[in-house]
């Protein structure tokens, strides 16, 4: 059985305040777009105790064990009894680039766990598990545009489509640590907030949707603030910085040929 997990990009992000518990409350949306990696589930070979693992695409730095993906695994084996199985993961989406890549492979587990074995998990159950993981991962269960708020894990179903724009995707090869991020933001509460900007035309966001970790990025990173500013050269309607970074994305009426040295660059219509 087979699922294609998809990324997704943050339409502007305030980082409302800090929490007691460390973290921060932030207000963000997140849309899904068609930018997918590949996870296979198949029974494992006989006289596999577990699971066997296999990974292709771009190249995980990490053992298996500490995969995501083996988290859901282990997470659904708590409460349901699985036999072995075999995983193989196509990774497309990028690391570190605030795209939910991780999140997206993690609640496509849990739901090809749910449909392989006929769990019957409801749709509630899944989303706790997804919770578990990642403060986005539960975005992924449904799949639908959302109002995120709290750490990103209190979602609102929103009435957005983009469909018919071009996105031009670029991930220059620049890692953002979440806390490097964090750590020259100044919480702040938005005169005007995320859900309401986003009902106004999308000619409009330019000017009023904005991400809040650009000013600490971009300041250390020149290099996303410049491409940024290329795709708005390029003729995009709106462009900005999707979640902590670092990837960047451009929103088109017309598909366009963008050329840009050492960045991964991916262009699809939504």
């Amino acid at each position: 059985m087979i699922a294609f997990p998809n990324a997704k990009i943050n339409l502007g992000l305030n980082i409302i305040n800090k929490r007691s518990d460390g973290y921060h409350n932030i207000e963000t949306v997140f849309y899904p777009i068609p930018l997918h990696d590949v996870l296979e589930v198949v029974y494992a070979p006989v006289g596999t105790s577990d699971y066997t693992w296999h990974n292709s695409g771009l190249a995980i730095d990490a053992p298996a064990h500490e995969n995501i993906v083996i988290k859901a695994l282990n997470l659904v084996k708590k409460s349901h009894q699985l036999s072995p199985i075999a995983i193989q993961l196509h990774k497309v989406i990028p690391f570190g680039a605030g795209l939910g890549g991780g999140s997206a492979d993690a609640a496509a587990m849990i739901q090809l766990l749910d449909q392989f074995f006929e769990l019957g998990m409801t749709l509630e159950e899944q989303k706790r598990l997804a919770a578990q993981l990642g403060a986005d991962c539960s975005f992924f269960i449904e799949n639908k545009p959302s109002f995120a708020t709290g750490i990103g894990d209190q979602l609102t179903p929103v009435s957005l489509s983009l469909t018919g724009y071009y996105l031009v995707l670029v991930k220059p090869n620049i890692h953002v640590s979440t806390p490097e991020a964090y750590s020259g933001v100044t919480p702040r509460t938005p005169t005007v907030g995320i859900s309401e900007i986003i009902k106004r035309p999308v000619a409009e966001w330019r000017e009023q949707l904005t991400n809040d970790f650009e000013t600490s990025v971009f300041k250390k990173h020149p290099k996303i603030a410049a491409i940024k500013q290329q795709l708005y050269n390029y003729g995009a309607i709106y462009a900005s910085m999707s979640g902590s970074g670092s990837s960047v994305f451009g929103l088109f009426e017309e598909p366009i040929e963008i050329d840009l040295d050492n960045c991964f660059v991916w262009q699809g219509r939504l």
